[in-house]
């Protein structure tokens, strides 16, 4: 086949990803040997310690520049329980997610079950409350934030709507937190002041000329403005709770795929389609559907804001596992053939 047959390199990777994975990465498989020892005593819990000390010393700093700024102004907020003890890391008790305290949002939880880890911080960026309901004035999404701290040195592990996840790892050096901070404290004058991308994001401007006269505050107000209208935090939360329907046998969906026996779907015509392949946005990473799912009208709502925004907005992306586009600039995704 392989003489009459062009490639289709889409097939192929998410066959390749049936056999092959990043996770089980040997050489860091071998480092937790290295690291079982690291933790040993005295070595190991002063490690940890330091981290987890680093870590709190964070959020007192971002709690001090906030209460500088005031009720009048915007900064930016680390999530977590709203009592920080003044000194040290406070106690066990305090990290501990409680029912019906509002600063979670997660509702009712079993009592002592879920603990907050100090050392991974996610920074909340003004735009959208806990009821998901978007601000009427200050939107700041956390894409062009994370961009603008990359441009800085700073790489950040994990970003969603308007938040972005930060860790303190073990052997952290010590108020390296500073540099966030102040690279943070950068980002909000050239917020405040609307500088021109090109002069505060050189390196994305370079990749993304059409941004170049447009101001930082002005992007962040137009993207926020389309979070809004389109009311996409309900919608991927909504589109994770709606019902997936299977239709056929995961195995037997994926050697449609394999055997080619899939037609490419255009977004608009998906809706009770059975998918061939998984459907996995990023953030957060979590399959939104399996092979052998039907397509129902939460989730195609969902498509057509990725591809709406995609368009609109190149350079920040909603990069979804799954989502194909055409050599023609249409976004599909592979469905099982229907029979003739």
């Amino acid at each position: 086949d392989s003489e009459t047959r062009k490639l289709d390199r889409d097939v192929f990777n998410e066959a390749y990803l049936m056999h092959t994975s990043t996770s089980p990465q040997y050489a860091i498989i071998a480092s937790c040997d290295v690291a079982a020892a690291m933790m040993e005593s005295p070595g190991g819990p002063a490690l940890v310690n330091e981290s987890l000390s680093e870590a709190v010393e964070f959020r007192r700093a971002m709690r001090k520049v906030d209460a500088e700024f005031g009720d009048s102004d915007w900064w930016f907020k680390v999530w977590g329980p709203e009592y920080l003890a003044e000194e040290g890391l406070g106690e066990r008790e305090d990290w501990m997610l409680n029912a019906g305290d509002r600063w979670h949002g997660f509702g009712d939880l079993a009592p002592g079950f879920n603990m907050l880890d100090p050392i991974k911080a996610t920074i909340i960026t003004p735009g959208l409350d806990m009821e998901g309901d978007f601000s009427d004035h200050t939107g700041i999404p956390a894409a062009i934030v994370t961009k603008y701290l990359a441009e800085h040195g700073i790489i950040v592990e994990k970003t969603g709507l308007y938040s972005f996840f930060i860790m303190f790892t073990i052997g952290i050096t010590k108020g390296r937190w500073n540099t966030m901070v102040t690279e943070l404290q950068q980002f909000k004058d050239d917020y405040d002041r609307n500088q021109p991308l090109w002069r505060v994001m050189a390196e994305f401007i370079a990749k993304h000329p059409r941004y170049e006269r447009v101001g930082l505050k002005d992007l962040c107000n137009e993207i926020h403005s389309f979070y809004k209208a389109n009311d996409v935090a309900r919608l991927t939360t909504e589109m994770y709770l709606s019902d997936m329907v299977p239709a056929m046998k995961p195995t037997d969906a994926f050697a449609k795929m394999a055997h080619r026996e899939i037609d490419r779907v255009l977004i608009e015509e998906l809706e009770g389609r059975v998918t061939a392949i998984l459907l996995t946005p990023y953030p957060p990473g979590i399959p939104l559907l399996i092979p052998g799912e039907r397509f129902n009208a939460t989730i195609v709502r969902y498509l057509r804001f990725a591809r709406d925004f995609n368009g609109r907005f190149p350079g920040f992306e909603t990069d979804i596992h799954g989502l194909v586009k055409g050599e023609d600039g249409r976004y599909c995704v592979d469905c099982v053939r229907l029979a003739e």
